[in-house]
């Protein structure tokens, strides 16, 4: 993690990223060339030299001997600390680095691509000893945007390639265990609040993935009309999305939201109409935040175990900065670990 000035390009700061492009080779390669290391052929480091004189790229060297002499801070980059989730995971991720010696710098990357691209390439990535990192705009395509020179471990859905070490969470499963107990529990209609349309991956795409599975599981037809997509994920959304739906004279008689604030707002939504939960519409949310057992009627929710998320990944990340293999045995390939998660039931669904 270096910061790059340009010889020749003014105010443009030229990036690694540009350099292995021109050289049409990976972000890796380049930081082992510009660093001298060994195991590089001859050729391949006569095109990233020209690619670098080319473009004029000139590292730091004060912010390499950072690097090299450690910062023991981390960065912890999310797309929202208003949301519970990530503010719980945050708390979680610094609790468990300090018990290691580190401190972390949280970056909100604001549901913005650009946001979550500078959180891996940009300036601040100098002062850091390594990154833990939930993105939601990039995708499959994006995978030479993980292939960075420092320690990085990605938490959430795995949408990139196997390169990258990787802290997953259920929401396949999560999503498809809640619908499945509110069809066991006796619903029949079952409304989905939360999904982000044209969305191939990512949590919303997932976790309507699961919906539709459960359904098809229990023979359930799916209909559209019981399907509310929106942006974000907040509680107005979710008082909106409910509105709308109630309004429009469709009448569900169960609903999954894709968050406990999308949950929370459905519920408000739910009472205002002068319906009664859990008799007339059972509700789940999802991700089991602090509040949600002190909503009334309590939400039944499903639990993420962010406690074990937070864990893995600050374990995962301080050993590939000691130059350790990332877990117990001696692997030092690559790790995918898929985080189990739990349904919490509570009253806001009726009982099976």
């Amino acid at each position: 993690m270096v910061k790059k000035t340009s010889a020749k390009g003014g105010d443009h700061v030229v990036t690694m990223r540009e350099v292995a492009k021109a050289a049409g080779v990976s972000i890796k390669t380049v930081s082992n060339v510009v660093n001298d290391y060994q195991f590089v052929s001859d050729a391949t480091r006569q095109k990233v030299h020209r690619a670098i004189d080319e473009l004029g790229y000139v590292m730091n060297v004060s912010a390499r001997n950072l690097r090299r002499g450690r910062s023991g801070i981390i960065a912890l980059a999310i797309p929202d600390l208003q949301l519970p989730y990530f503010a719980q995971l945050s708390s979680l991720v610094i609790t468990e680095a300090k018990k290691v010696g580190l401190r972390v710098i949280v970056e909100p990357t604001l549901y913005s691509r650009e946001g979550e691209l500078d959180a891996l390439h940009g300036s601040q990535t100098a002062m850091v000893d390594g990154l833990i990192y939930s993105p939601l705009e990039l995708g499959p395509d994006d995978a030479a945007e993980v292939d960075v020179d420092y320690p990085l471990v990605l938490i959430g859905e795995r949408i990139f390639t196997d390169k990258v070490d990787h802290i997953a969470t259920e929401n396949v499963e999560g999503a498809k265990h809640a619908t499945s107990y509110l069809l066991q529990s006796g619903c029949r209609r079952v409304a989905v609040v939360g999904v982000h349309e044209g969305e191939e991956v990512g949590s919303a795409a997932l976790r309507f993935r699961g919906y539709r599975e459960a359904l098809e599981e229990a023979g359930v037809p799916f209909d559209p009309s019981l399907v509310v997509p929106m942006k974000m994920w907040h509680r107005v959304d979710g008082v909106n999305a409910m509105n709308a739906l109630l309004d429009s004279g469709v009448r569900p008689d169960g609903v999954v939201a894709l968050n406990d604030m999308l949950a929370s707002g459905v519920m408000h939504s739910i009472q205002m109409h002068d319906l009664r939960i859990p008799e007339d519409i059972s509700v789940i949310g999802f991700d089991n935040s602090d509040d949600s057992q002190y909503l009334s009627p309590s939400l039944t929710s499903i639990a993420p175990n962010l406690e074990a998320v937070a864990r893995l990944s600050v374990r995962v990340l301080k050993n590939r900065i000691d130059g350790l293999p990332p877990l117990d045995d001696a692997s030092t390939a690559p790790v995918f670990r898929k985080v189990s998660s739990s349904l919490v039931v509570r009253n806001s669904t009726r009982r099976m």
